[in-house]
């Protein structure tokens, strides 16, 4: 099987600038490239792996879903060719499912 291309979406690069901001902000820079070097690694298996992730519970559709690496979610979109990492978060953190009767 053929490596999948792996991209990140714009939300998902502030996400991560914003984790690197926050720890060098409690003076702990270490941690923060630690932790984003894992993160990255992590995303990087996918291309090998796309479907290693679980189904987004929120909402429940098979082309979205979701690693979970303590203290982190990423979420992420595949399809047969593409991988595109659309958020990263905080595991406790749940998304918000739009109300199908809101206008």
């Amino acid at each position: 099987m053929a490596k999948i291309t792996v991209r990140f979406a714009e939300s998902a690069l502030a996400d991560l600038e914003s984790i690197r901001d926050r720890y060098v902000e409690q003076s702990l820079p270490a941690i923060a490239e630690r932790l984003i070097g894992e993160l990255v690694a992590s995303i990087e298996a996918l291309g090998d792996h796309p479907d290693m992730g679980r189904i987004v519970p929120e909402f429940d559709q098979p082309f979205l879903r979701e690693l979970i690496r303590p203290p982190f979610r990423i979420v992420y979109r595949c399809d047969s060719k593409h991988v595109r990492v659309v958020r990263i978060w905080r595991s406790e953190r749940l998304l918000e499912v739009p109300d199908p009767d809101s206008p």
